[in-house]
């Protein structure tokens, strides 16, 4: 029975364990991120998203809410979102731009550089804890590995880079 089945060109299926899926085990570390990012960072009610945006935001200065998407790598619509929740909070000021009035400026307001300068220690430990498994040698070169990464697919920020 076998031999027939070769003859006829079928092979047998294998799968392939989830536990060793670069796909699978990098969506279990952003599960896991998330998890402990919330726990060191519950009590300041901010997303590791909206994290980011304060975090870019206080780099930048002001930025336009495009240029904030490109810095965090996600879509301008779900970054609007954030965004708008940030500013009902106070924490972020959107307004139109002078020079484009499609576009919003947006700048950190005086609560939310108070803010971020109390989450800081908080996000830092939850960054610790995700690696924690690691020794402090083989952190540096997971992150340079995903640095490496990151950066060899540039292009591929979203799936409908995938279809240009």
């Amino acid at each position: 029975m076998q031999q027939a089945k070769k003859r006829r060109g079928e092979t047998r299926h294998r799968p392939w364990p989830l536990s060793q899926r670069p796909g699978f085990l990098i969506r279990r570390l952003h599960q896991i991120h998330v998890a402990l990012f919330q726990e060191a960072c519950g009590e300041f009610e901010v997303t590791p998203l909206q994290y980011s945006l304060l975090s870019a935001l206080a780099v930048r200065g002001t930025a336009d809410q495009t240029t904030l998407a490109a810095d965090i790598a996600l879509d301008r619509t779900t970054t609007t979102g954030a965004l708008k929740r940030l500013a009902a909070r106070n924490l972020v000021e959107r307004a139109v731009n002078k020079d484009d009035r499609r576009a919003r400026l947006c700048r950190l307001t005086s609560a939310g550089t108070a803010l971020l300068a109390k989450i800081e220690a908080s996000a830092r430990s939850a960054h610790r804890a995700t690696l924690a498994g690691l020794t402090e040698k083989e952190r540096a070169l997971f992150i340079e590995m995903m640095q490496r990464i990151v950066a060899g697919n540039a292009n591929r920020d979203s799936a409908a880079a995938l279809f240009e």
